[in-house]
């Protein structure tokens, strides 16, 4: 963790729906003399209560486990290159979740974006970020998959925000990928990749220095029940629930489940093969692929690569090695994509990670609890899980929305499910599909 005094000078502000970030003096907001309890200490979680302290909220957040590079938490795991939904590991499937994600991840984009060029290092904190080169693979022309024609030109709708668009058959030579895996289409564009245990851990300094309070805790049970036990003991006025996986209890989803994934980390110094500085990848998909037909190829710092991917659901088990079958075959999927990475060495920490991500059946859910509390009256609980293999491209943006969901609390509107926002979608050229 880091030591040094520091008193951030940049802040989260709603604007239009969306975040920004500014840099300057420190919050202007006012003091809203209420307190928020955030129970969740991953990506989805920290990124909530950061909007929340800028807008002169106070936040306590409780988790079971925070970041630390000995024991990591999922979103440590997680692959963290900003993708323009669905994102490579698939399973996307509900059109108002589609719609709402497509929303976060622009919005999630600008921050990151903002992070990179307004931060820089600050005070010589480094927060992990950085704007790389993604390039995206393909077994056949795009035009042979509708689905991935749309987002390209959906992308490409979006070029005053995303930048570095280019389309063509080139880029598979220019990056010496193996003519055996049989591509013959790709694009690429600019796009936020994070270094997950620097920017988790800055997440954290930076809560702690904008006042959060830290509650290192276990919550069982369903939250509805037990809402306004936690709210008296904490003080506090609403509640947001950004547990991942646990929302299969704590929200009584039942439509909450794993997807099981793993990266490789291997040293990307230049001197076993040459050093990647852009990122690979070519998309699980669930219509013409295979299980296994994923490739994660991500510079996940200056001197590590991270190789993946596995898309394993149900499978609730964390007992990967190197050395199990699937995780081979990963290995050797990317050693095929790329000549030379089978010279990779194993990074000397670490060798393998491997996580949960956090689905549901219907997507993403960031809404207001619907089910009324024993006295008839309304929750004051808002949800943010389900963002599965996305919780950093969508953070920002989901963020966004607590904060909106918060304010019809406090204007005492009823809470309603999650919809198509048309006019949104429209007004940013997307679509829903």
């Amino acid at each position: 963790m880091f030591a040094k005094a520091f008193t951030p000078n940049f802040y989260l502000e709603p604007v239009n729906n969306e975040l920004e970030l500014r840099v300057g003096t420190p919050s202007p907001a006012a003091p809203k003399n209420k307190r928020i309890l955030v129970i969740g200490g991953g990506v989805s979680g920290m990124t909530s209560a950061w909007a929340l302290l800028d807008q002169g909220y106070d936040v306590t957040i409780i988790s079971e486990r925070w970041a630390d590079r000995k024991n990591r938490i999922t979103s440590q795991i997680a692959g963290a290159l900003w993708e323009y939904p669905p994102a490579v590991c698939g399973k996307h499937t509900d059109a108002i979740s589609l719609c709402h994600s497509k929303i976060w991840a622009m919005n999630s984009y600008k921050v990151f974006e903002q992070i990179v060029t307004k931060l820089g290092d600050t005070d010589g904190i480094d927060h992990g970020v950085r704007l790389r080169t993604a390039n995206f693979f393909f077994d056949t022309p795009l035009e042979a998959r509708p689905d991935q024609l749309d987002k390209w030109e959906e992308i490409c709708n979006l070029s005053n925000t995303i930048k570095g668009l280019k389309r063509s058959a080139d880029l598979i030579r220019h990056h010496s990928v193996d003519p055996k895996a049989g591509m013959q289409d790709a694009y690429q564009l600019q796009a936020p990749a994070i270094d997950t245990d620097v920017y988790m851990m800055w997440l954290h300094f930076v809560m702690n220095c904008k006042g959060a309070t830290f509650v290192t805790e276990r919550i069982n049970g369903e939250l509805l029940g037990q809402e306004e036990e936690l709210l008296s003991r904490f003080d506090a006025y609403a509640l947001v629930n950004a547990t991942g996986l646990s929302a299969l209890e704590l929200a009584g989803d039942k439509t909450v489940y794993p997807l099981r994934g793993a990266i490789i980390r291997v040293k990307n110094d230049g001197t076993k093969f040459p050093k990647l500085t852009e990122a690979l990848a070519v998309t699980h998909d669930e219509t013409y692929g295979t299980d296994e037909d994923m490739v994660f190829i991500v510079p996940r710092n200056d001197n590590i690569l991270i190789l993946g991917g596995i898309t394993e659901p149900h499978e609730w088990n964390l007992n990967l090695t190197v050395d199990t079958p699937v995780i081979k075959r990963m290995r050797e999927r990317c050693n095929a994509f790329v000549p030379g990475l089978e010279n990779a060495e194993y990074d000397d920490e670490t060798q393998l990670l491997q996580g949960l991500r956090p689905f549901r059946g219907s997507n993403v859910r960031v809404e207001r609890e619907t089910r009324t509390r024993k006295d008839g009256s309304d929750s004051r609980i808002i949800h943010t899980y389900g963002q599965g293999g996305s919780g950093f491209s969508l953070s920002f943006g989901c963020a966004a929305s607590v904060l909106s969901l918060l304010q019809e609390i406090e204007a005492s509107k009823p809470p309603t499910k999650m919809e198509i926002l048309s006019g949104q979608m429209e007004g940013l050229n997307l679509a829903c599909h």
